[in-house]
C-alpha cells in the first residue's frame, strides 16, 4: 500500500511506519542545509519558516525566476550526514517530523527522531529532475542572501517521493543495520575466497 505523509505531520501520522518502508509527501517541503543549520543551532538566530509538524530536504535546488515566479529545475539530494552535528537539536528545536536527503545519518539524529517522533528518509540519488516535477509550486524563499543552494525554498509538492525510510521514529537505523549485516557476510566471503589465493600473499 502506497503511504502518503501530509504536512503538517503528526507523531501519530508515523506511527507503525519502519526503516525500509516507502513513503511520498504532500504538502509543503523546505530546502535546509549546511549554512542554514548553523545560523540556527551555532549562531542562535531564529528560523523564518515554521517547521513545526513539517519538512525539510538536504537538497540545492536549481531555479529559475521569471517576473515574481520561481520554477523549480532540478531539486537533489545532498549528503544528509553533512548535517548530523546539528540536526539532533533542530529537530528538538523546530519540531520538523520529516528529514530528507542522500545518504544515512548517525546515532545523533537516530536519538532525537525517537525522542521526538521523526524520519529520516532517503530520496533517490540522480532523481532530481523528477523531482522538480513533483513540485506544484514554490511559494517563498527566506534567508536568500545565502545563495540559491544554501536558502530556504518553500515548496508545495504532490506525490514528493520515493521516500525511503533510514531511520524511523523508535531509532533503528537502516544503514547502521545494513552495515552489520554486510560485515558479517564479508567475512565470511574473504574466508572463501582466502582459501583460494593463498598463492597470492
Amino acid at each position: 500500500m502506497k503511504k502518503t505523509l501530509k504536512t503538517p505531520i503528526s507523531s501519530e501520522d508515523l506511527e507503525g511506519i519502519k526503516i525500509g518502508d516507502i513513503v511520498y509527501l504532500d504538502g509543503h517541503i523546505v530546502t535546509c542545509r549546511d549554512v542554514a543549520h548553523r545560523r540556527l543551532i551555532e549562531l542562535g538566530r531564529e528560523l523564518p519558516v515554521n517547521l513545526v509538524g513539517g519538512a525539510i530536504f538536504h537538497a540545492g535546488p536549481i531555479i529559475t525566476q521569471e517576473g515574481d515566479k520561481y520554477n523549480m529545475i532540478s531539486i537533489g539530494p545532498t549528503t544528509s550526514m553533512r548535517m548530523e552535528r546539528f540536526e539532533q537539536e533542530f529537530i528538538a528545536e523546530t519540531g520538523v517530523k520529516l528529514v530528507v536527503g542522500k545518504g544515512g545519518m548517525g546515532a545523533k539524529t537516530a536519538a532525537a527522531c525517537k525522542e521526538h517522533k521523526a524520519l529520516h528518509c532517503v530520496f533517490p540519488g540522480g532523481c532530481a529532475v523528477l523531482g522538480a516535477t513533483q513540485v506544484e509550486e514554490i511559494e517563498g524563499v527566506e534567508w536568500a542572501d545565502l545563495g540559491m543552494p544554501e536558502a530556504l525554498w518553500i515548496s508545495r509538492v504532490k506525490g514528493f517521493g520515493p521516500l525511503i525510510v533510514s531511520i524511523d521514529t523508535q531509532g533503528n537505523n537502516l544503514f547502521e543495520q545494513n552495515k552489520t549485516i554486510f560485515h558479517e557476510r564479508k567475512e565470511k566471503i574473504v574466508a572463501e575466497i582466502a582459501k583460494n589465493v593463498k598463492f597470492i600473499k
